[in-house]
């Protein structure tokens, strides 16, 4: 028996040595927690216009970002629901400027997504998909709204350029509201309403319009 306890304990001596190992994922950061990779996948390119050249579908895309992108969590602290009820809006990062330091956070990076996607697949129908979590507060900065890209695929939905996950494509689903409910699963975090849209710029007035829990295709 003492022998029995003896391996018991050090066997959960070893699990909780690896599990330490761990990071911790923290629900209420954007900034990616990991990366899916594939290296031979990755279509490099010298400038954005030749990228625009070679690249073919939402997966040339997604593996550069996934293979590219930095998170920038001082930007992020800018763009929170406190800074810019203060000074106002700050612009995004413009798809060329963003390709050539892909560096900044899920709103930047989405538009890079959707707008080279739009160029180099217009039948895919690229959108944005504005997700609104519960806020919450970090280093003082209300954050709530978190930016990614979907597009159609032989009637399925995908979405992808998440700065929690780059590289990651999601999908297929049947509608926008399984993956909804999938990605709340994964962050941890209640949503309280979702938006597609064709822009950006419409998100004030379609915020301000109508305070809907979410939109069905």
């Amino acid at each position: 028996m003492r022998a029995m306890r003896k391996t018991l304990a050090l066997a959960l001596a070893v699990l909780a040595a690896s599990c330490s190992s761990v990071p911790y994922a923290d629900p209420a950061s954007d900034a990616p927690e990991g990366r899916s990779v594939v290296r031979a996948a990755v279509v490099e390119a010298s400038t954005y216009d030749e990228a625009l050249v070679r690249w073919r579908s939402a997966d040339d895309i997604n593996a550069w970002i996934g293979a590219h992108f930095e998170y920038d969590m001082a930007r992020a602290l800018q763009l929170s629901e406190t800074q810019r009820a203060r000074s106002g809006r700050i612009a995004i990062h413009a798809p060329p400027a963003f390709f050539a330091a892909p560096k900044g956070v899920c709103v930047d990076l989405s538009r890079f997504a959707v707008d080279t996607l739009r160029a180099v697949d217009p039948g895919a129908k690229p959108s944005y998909l504005m997700i609104e979590f519960a806020p919450v507060s970090i280093q003082g900065q209300v954050l709530r709204r978190h930016w990614v890209a979907h597009f159609e695929r032989a009637g399925q939905h995908y979405f992808f350029a998440d700065s929690k996950r780059p590289g990651h494509l999601a999908g297929p689903y049947a509608s926008t509201a399984d993956y909804i409910r999938d990605y709340a699963a994964y962050r941890g975090r209640e949503i309280v309403a979702f938006r597609e849209l064709e822009s950006t710029e419409r998100r004030t007035r379609a915020m301000a319009a109508k305070p809907a829990r979410d939109t069905h295709r």
